[in-house]
């Protein structure tokens, strides 16, 4: 969708520049978004708040014990085999 209509840009030009780490006074330098009559400057915000919030980032917990929440547990002392004489 276009988004701003005096510079022909649109939503997913906006969103590439946001989704590569620019801000929106980085955008709009760079694409010139929201220079001219200004009706735009609303949804281009949108557009880069948008992918700001939404990109995927992985949050793993690294456990400092390494049994932490595992299911897993060591067999007992009486089903370990014997070491061979």
């Amino acid at each position: 969708m276009i988004v701003c209509v005096c510079r022909r840009i649109s939503d997913r030009e906006i969103a590439r520049h946001a989704r590569a780490g620019l801000g929106f006074d980085e955008i709009q330098f760079e694409l010139g978004v929201a220079t001219q009559c200004g009706q735009c400057e609303g949804c281009a915000r949108d557009v880069v708040a948008q992918c700001n919030g939404t990109c995927p980032t992985a949050h793993i917990k690294l456990a400092t014990n390494p049994r932490e929440g595992s299911t897993w547990h060591q067999p007992s002392p009486h089903w370990q085999l014997s070491p061979a004489a």
